[in-house]
């Protein structure tokens, strides 16, 4: 393991020295209009803090090795402020972050408007935030540095259309969402609704919350397979709910049941290539959070303002994951690309 990540930095400071950061941001698939204004590696050791939703989601924990990864790359030291799946919890870390002095910081809220008053502390402060993949708080209302997030709506879109054409259009299916506080989770709902309306043979049995929690999923889907007998396909919000919710199918004999997830997580890829999955869609947690480094570095080294050189939004696309492609997402993933 020591010997590949050496590898791959040698081979990202290679490039990095030829090209600079337009080719560093190349490298990981930013919005290009990034490209032009990135710093380079830090001269001098710089401080960073980072919290995401919790740690106990694949998603968040494969940010946070990507945000450690390129921090090594780029001079940053990065703290950890684990939110915990709890937005009570994560205000808790992030005002204890805002009592402490730190170059810039990364965060993805539990939920919108949880953070609010610690964040805007800290820009106040003169500390560049950046705002990743939820909401911290509407864009206009507070003057984060950047906002690097997927399409959502896109998402969950993507694989509600894929879900619905295997089924030619018409069945019994259920949505099981995220925190409905969670800005991410807000747009998954928003492309699944968009999808199933066009589709009169679609009934949608049950759209509950299950807030990213694997025990509260197996509930649900106790409850679920117990009350209807016929359930064609599921759409989870994170693959980390779908997988738990296989397991329940499982144990109950229903694996017929077609399902979509949100994130292409190594253990989702290989299901769908396994076939217990039927797709998912990459939200691409290395880019998110590798960009945020990125991001930060440059307001600090570049002196990058808020809204001026960095694009305050920034879309990060991520592709359905099907059996035909899963083994090149795999290997993007390895090497902390998307």
């Amino acid at each position: 393991m020591t010997d590949t990540m050496d590898r791959k930095r040698r081979d990202f400071l290679t490039v990095a020295t030829v090209g600079g950061a337009a080719a560093t941001l190349g490298i990981i698939g930013l919005n290009p209009a990034l490209a032009g204004v990135a710093a380079g590696r830090s001269e001098k050791p710089l401080k960073a803090a980072f919290s995401n939703a919790g740690l106990q989601a694949t998603w968040c924990a494969q940010g946070k090795a990507a945000a450690e990864y390129w921090g090594k790359l780029f001079n940053v030291d990065v703290t950890w402020f684990d939110g915990q799946l709890d937005a009570v919890k994560q205000r808790a870390a992030v005002d204890n972050m805002a009592s402490q002095k730190w170059d810039f910081v990364a965060i993805q809220a539990f939920g919108i408007g949880t953070l609010t008053q610690p964040v805007q502390k800290m820009i106040d402060g003169g500390t560049p935030v950046i705002d990743m993949d939820t909401l911290i708080a509407p864009l206009d209302k507070i003057n984060v540095h950047s906002f690097l997030a997927p399409d959502n709506e896109f998402m969950g879109a993507s694989v509600t259309q894929a879900l619905v054409a295997k089924l030619g259009g018409k069945g019994k299916v259920i949505m099981t969402q995220g925190a409905l506080g969670h800005t991410g989770a807000q747009g998954r709902a928003k492309g699944f609704n968009t999808v199933v309306k066009q589709y009169p043979g679609i009934e949608v049995l049950d759209t509950q919350p299950a807030d990213w929690d694997v025990t509260k999923v197996a509930r649900l889907w106790e409850t679920y397979l117990t009350k209807y007998p016929q359930i064609d396909a599921a759409f989870f919000h994170n693959d980390d709910m779908a997988l738990a919710a296989y397991n329940v199918m499982k144990a109950r004999n229903r694996t017929n049941i077609l399902i979509g997830g949100v994130d292409a997580m190594p253990p989702a890829i290989n299901a769908v290539a396994e076939g217990r999955m039927y797709a998912t869609v990459r939200n691409p947690s290395c880019r998110i959070h590798g960009g945020a480094i990125i991001a930060g570095v440059a307001a600090v080294t570049a002196g990058e303002k808020a809204g001026s050189g960095i694009p305050k939004s920034i879309v990060t696309d991520g592709p359905v994951v099907t059996k035909e492609n899963a083994a090149g997402m795999l290997w993007m993933q390895d090497h902390f690309l998307i």
